[in-house]
This record gives structure tokens, sequence and C-alpha cells, in this order.
């Protein structure tokens, strides 16, 4: 079984495997390839990423996809800005380039061996207007001045080699996501559901975020998904962010149709509404 980003190692055969170079800092880059998918590694056997080579466009790992759940509460719109802090395959990246061409998205990426296996071996656009990707500390970029209340949405997704939960997880790092949302505005994070570090980012962004959070039922792979929000108040019917949910699977695919439920359920006090 492969876990996506997990603490645990696949045990999946190894086709072929390449080394990028970097300088010594950085962690290897590594690829593998099994049953048509290609994997992501930083020179370990944990998967940091993966995607179907029959259809490049797809994202192929139930938590990543999750990760577009900001499209729930979020109509999008020209001149609307996105963070993504990590890379990865680019999976979010692609998406979002496909299916919200009003959407400009800024990538966050430490490891520039990240940034050229996105793009010649997972098939990541090139920048353009709608795209910009830059070769930068994430902890850092949330500090600039520059993008205080800039994104409409930010999505973290950030581990390392040893993937001993997320490489930021400070209440001042998600602080900094919080600061460089709008209001209106929408965070979502990868975290490990069965990790110690669970507990405490979930700790720091709920203080970030003034406890309003939501979290996804875990994911197959031990993964959980955090929704953070900012700005007024949102309360909603359940009925119509199914609506919502709909129209997103009709559009883009997403399998949204179990979003909604699963939400609802997971979290104390949302059963009936949305408010938080």
């Amino acid at each position: 079984m492969v876990l996506a980003l997990g603490y645990a190692y696949s045990a999946m055969p190894v086709v072929g495997r390449i080394k990028l170079s970097t300088d010594g800092l950085m962690e290897p880059v590594t690829f593998s390839e099994s049953g048509g998918v290609r994997y992501l590694h930083f020179g370990t056997d944990s998967i940091q990423g993966a995607m179907r080579i029959r259809d490049p466009g797809e994202i192929y790992l139930e938590y990543n996809q999750q990760m577009m759940a900001w499209l729930l509460f979020l109509e999008t719109k020209p001149g609307m800005r996105l963070a993504q802090l990590g890379l990865g395959t680019g999976a979010l990246t692609k998406f979002q380039h496909r299916y919200c061409p009003a959407v400009k998205t800024t990538v966050v990426e430490f490891n520039p061996a990240v940034i050229v296996s996105a793009r010649s071996m997972f098939f990541t656009p090139d920048d353009d207007r709608r795209l910009e990707t830059l070769q930068a500390d994430a902890k850092l970029f949330v500090k600039n001045k520059k993008y205080q209340d800039y994104f409409d949405a930010v999505q973290v997704d950030l581990y390392d080699a040893i993937c001993d939960g997320p490489a930021a997880s400070s209440l001042e790092f998600y602080k900094g996501c919080y600061d460089i949302l709008k209001g209106p505005g929408v965070m979502t994070v990868n975290l490990f559901s069965r990790h110690k570090s669970f507990d405490l980012n979930l700790k720091n962004i709920c203080e970030a975020f003034d406890n309003r959070v939501l979290l996804f039922p875990e994911s197959h792979d031990c993964n959980v998904v955090a929704i953070a929000f900012k700005g007024p108040k949102l309360e909603a019917e359940w009925k119509d962010v199914s609506k919502r949910a709909k129209l997103i699977l009709e559009k883009t695919g997403l399998p949204t149709n179990k979003w909604v439920s699963g939400i609802s359920r997971e979290n104390a006090r949302q059963e009936n509404k949305l408010s938080i």
C-alpha cells in the first residue's frame, strides 16, 4: 500500500529512479514509477506526490483534491490571487492553471530541484501571467509585508524528507498565513492525522485563525486537510454548499460530492448548518 506523504514507507516496486543534483544543502529529488503512476521522493521511500502518467492534469491523491476546498467558499473572479506554499508534483498548480483562469497562483518552493522536476517530470506549466514561481522559504514569505492582506486563498503543503510532520508548524508561521490572506479568505493545510505533529499544528492553526477551522475526515493515507477562515462570519445551509459542490464536480471532475457530508459530520456543531 502506498501512503502519500506518510511517515510509513511504501513497498511498491521501483521501476526507475532519477536524481537531480542540488547544492548539497537541499534534499535530493528522486522518482519512481509503478502501475502507471509516477511518484516524487526526497531521497527516501516516503512519497511526496504522485501523478497518473496517462492523465497528468488529474489531481491523483485524495488529500491533494481536498486542498482545493477553498472553491466551496470563494467564487473565482478576475484579479483573484492564490498562494501555494510547497510545490511537490505541481498537481494543484496544474489544476488551477487549467480550471481557474481568473486566478493568479504564486507558488513558493524552497528547493530549486523540486521546481525543475515539477516542470520536467510532472508537466507543470512554465510561469506566465497567471503563474508565478518563487524559489523562497515559505516561513519568510508569510512575513513579507508586501503580501499582507494580498491573497484570497492559501494552500499549505510543506514536508521534507523526514516527513516528521509539516516542515512549518509554529504559531508564528500560521499567523503569517493569516496575515497574507484577505478577508474573506480561506487556507487549506495538509496534516498527518496519526502523528504527534497533528495536535500541535491544529492548536496553532486554531489560535491563529480564532478557532474558525474545519476538518475533512481522515483520508485512506492518514492525511487530514484543515480549512481555516478569515473575514466575516460564514453561515450557509449545507444544501446550498452542496449545490456549489455539484457545480464544481460538473466543471472540473473533482469528487466534491463526498466533501459536504464528510465536513458536516466531522465537525462539531456543523451538522445542520455551516456556521463558522
